[in-house]
């Protein structure tokens, strides 16, 4: 039986009358994207057209989950809110602190190890405050929260960028901050700007060497890591249908890189079938019976030009295998053409390693269609010629593959298995070579291959495919193979060719796992303490941000002037920084320190005015900051592009930076800065960027007037006495404001909490 169920039983209850309301109310067929919106309404928004891109909506999520990075800080903060329970089902995953080294007995072995302290605190926390438990090797967030958790037509918030995996599930999952999620677990009503819909109809059937995931990556090339950004995908059409389950998932998993607020399909026979296999057959009893209430009304799918606001079509029928990349996932080449690309930018041409698994790729069909690559080599003669590691997604999932002998199949060939975990995806990957600086290619079946991602190397070129593609890449040990027509010599000499992959959707004698990792927490927590050791170096209880005044931006310094792509990544790392997520003094020396200063060209490197003398990023900031002396940060486009973590806006917040100047924002972190207290602006006129010299005063002479819909203006006074009036854009409404105005979003619940609200 489901988690949850009483919850789900209701959501389909409530269904078909709110659905109905909501079609008759705006007069028109609704799409599913905008069924789950309207029949997720918080009581503070009334039901009424909301204008998609324009009006902020509160919502009611059914539910929160969070990883163990993330859920450190989340929870620090709920500590601070005031309750004694979280208001929505909840649930925390230790997924991102293993670090991929050896092997996954090993590996997980010393992650318990090291990270004792923190588990010892999330499960305590948890156990306080009625959250479900997640045990570190139990697998990745998105895998066990589509095995678990995720319903069609639910709603639900994570804290992880590819919380989005739920919509295989015909969920609206999406990714947020720390701080959004305090929100719903305190009982608040959840704010987002009504998104755009973009419609991706798919038509044929995927065949041969093409997958799931090379949908996404074409609709990356296509849309660009902007292109989704305010708006929700919506997949429609036979092709759609006739993908998998967990296909869809990893269709949805990384549309986090296009910038999309989430993607969805609609419900369907591969959902119900899923949903059965996973021990929910409950769950797709309910489903069936409002089916068609669970997916877009038909006319929005016969004219979607209609009713979306932008449509794109695929045919999988011609779709080629893709590989995208390095260091940014929207970079696509069909497979016919990657070995001319290979040549013509000169992508180092030795494929070093192949890395399959992660939350994206990561299912029982993922897995034995790779396999099945590995059992046709074995039999061929062939071995990796790359070095080769494969991730399983879950504790179930891993359990059953291995007694299906799946894992066998890769390590038969030299594959290593690791742990159940995010490893080499984030950055948690101690990867074996003779130099550290080395230009190199690697393949991988992840979602996300910014520079310096994975191995922390910025001379690695990280390239994204199917798991399928990587791991016949990795026989072959070059980036310029083409398994659809080259051939490879065997341990015989003989040239073979490697056959289509082919696997089970589901397996075939059903899912099994011994202990997949849950803790369920204490039936009364009332009585459990939590102790943060004030000399840890690891968490350390939050001081309440104070709110900005109208003096201190004045005169305000430039801590940096961020050029080109600026992700959270580059504003604050994972790899080994993620050890200390749930210390906000000590992570803030991590901020900003991949950033590439526009003044000098390099990275963690910028003047202060107050020393005269350059300083990395983080010791700049907390000088101006200890001397009272406010600071902004300066960037270009799509600022903030990447992961959820909220610490890319509570790092600056903290070494005293009170404004954040860019072209254009990602839409999760401009959210973040908000909740933090911050001033997220943009420029109206984005040519101002190059007016910004790095011996600027900056300030804000209309800040006490501070209101919705108005101009903040900026003046920047150069050191030769002139200077340059800068106006700038924001997107705050009332309620935000007030957010700055308390000092934080959190500020503002405390204060609400404790008047009764």
């Amino acid at each position: 039986m489901a988690f949850d169920i009483e919850l789900i039983k209701k959501v389909y209850a409530d269904l078909p009358g709110k659905v109905t309301a909501a079609r008759e109310k705006l007069g028109r067929p609704l799409t599913l994207t905008e069924k789950i919106l309207y029949t997720h309404l918080h009581p503070e928004s009334p039901l009424q057209e909301y204008a998609r891109g324009g009006d902020y909506v509160f919502f009611q999520p059914d539910r929160v989950a969070m990883q163990d990075a993330t859920a450190q800080m989340a929870l620090l903060q709920f500590m601070m809110a005031g309750r004694t329970e979280v208001a929505v089902p909840s649930t925390v995953h230790c997924d991102h602190l293993i670090q991929a080294k050896v092997g996954a007995d090993v590996d997980l072995a010393v992650a318990n190890d090291v990270n004792k302290e923190v588990y010892d605190f999330l499960s305590t926390v948890s156990d306080k405050y009625n959250i479900g438990f997640w045990k570190p090797g139990a697998g990745i967030i998105h895998q066990i929260v589509l095995e678990n958790y995720a319903f069609p037509g639910g709603m639900m918030i994570g804290t992880d960028s590819h919380t989005p995996n739920g919509g295989g599930l015909g969920m609206v999952a999406i990714g947020v901050g720390g701080a959004d999620a305090v929100d719903v677990m305190a009982g608040m009503p959840w704010e987002l700007k009504q998104p755009k819909v973009i419609g991706v109809k798919l038509t044929g059937k995927l065949s041969g060497w093409t997958t799931p995931k090379d949908v996404i990556l074409k609709v990356a090339g296509i849309l660009t890591v902007k292109g989704g950004t305010g708006a929700i995908v919506e997949y429609f059409g036979e092709g759609a249908k006739s993908i998998s389950c967990t296909g869809k998932g990893t269709i949805c998993n990384m549309g986090a890189e296009i910038g999309a607020t989430t993607s969805t399909f609609g419900y369907d026979a591969s959902m119900s079938r899923y949903l059965k296999a996973t021990d929910r057959a409950d769950v797709a009893e309910l489903a069936d019976q409002v089916a068609e209430h669970l997916t877009g009304d038909q006319a929005c799918y016969d004219n979607p030009e209609k009713y979306f606001d932008r449509v794109i079509e695929i045919d999988l029928n011609t779709l080629e295998p893709h590989i995208n990349g390095p260091y940014t996932p929207d970079r696509a080449f069909p497979i016919s053409e990657f070995a001319a690309a290979v040549d013509k930018f000169e992508f180092p041409p030795v494929l070093e390693v192949g890395l399959i698994g992660s939350c994206t790729n990561s299912s029982y069909e993922d897995l034995d269609r790779a396999a099945n690559i590995a059992k046709d080599a074995k039999a061929k003669g062939l071995k990796f010629k790359s070095e080769f590691t494969v991730t399983p997604g879950s504790e179930q999932i891993r359990f059953t593959v291995e007694r299906d002998g799946i894992l066998d199949a890769f390590e038969q060939i030299d594959g290593v298995v690791l742990a159940n975990a995010c490893g080499p995806c984030i950055g948690q990957w101690a990867r074996h070579t003779d130099d550290p600086t080395r230009a190199n290619s690697i393949l991988t079946s992840f979602n996300r291959n910014f520079a310096k991602r994975n191995d922390g190397n910025p001379a690695t070129r990280g390239f994204v495919a199917s798991p399928e593609l990587v791991t016949a890449m990795a026989l072959s040990g070059s980036m310029k193979f083409n398994p659809l027509t080259d051939t490879l010599k065997n341990d015989k000499g003989e040239d073979v060719k490697l056959d289509p992959p082919r696997g089970y959707e589901l397996p075939p004698n059903g899912f099994a796992v011994e202990d997949a990792g849950f803790q369920a927490p204490a039936d009364d927590g009332s009585g459990i303490n939590i102790v943060v050791d004030p000399t840890s170096d690891r968490l350390q209880l939050l001081t309440p941000f104070k709110p900005i005044q109208h003096a201190q931006v004045q005169d305000m310094r430039l801590l940096i002037k961020a050029k080109g792509k600026c992700t959270t990544d580059h504003i604050s790392m994972a790899g080994p920084w993620l050890k200390f997520r749930g210390h906000l003094e000590n992570i803030s020396q991590n901020c900003l320190i991949g950033a590439e200063n526009a003044f000098n060209g390099k990275t963690n490197t910028v003047i202060n005015y107050l020393t005269n003398e350059y300083h990395p990023v983080p010791t700049s900031g907390i000088t101006y900051r200890d001397q009272g002396v406010g600071q902004i940060v300066v960037g270009e486009e799509n600022y903030g592009e990447g992961s959820s973590r909220e610490h890319a806006a509570m790092e600056p917040r903290f070494l005293g930076v009170h404004a954040v100047l860019v072209k254009s924002f990602a839409r999760i972190h401009e959210t973040n800065l908000k909740k933090q207290g911050m001033l997220a602006l943009t420029f109206a006129n984005p040519e101002d960027y190059d007016k910004i010299r790095q011996d600027d005063k900056i300030s804000i002479k209309n800040f006490s007037s501070f209101a919705p819909n108005t101009q903040l203006e900026l003046t920047f006074t150069h050191a030769d006495g002139t200077a340059d009036v800068v106006k700038t854009k924001h997107t705050y409404n009332a309620a935000q404001i007030d957010w700055v105005r308390a000092g934080s979003a959190l500020n503002k619940i405390r204060e609400d909490v404790a008047a009764g609200k």
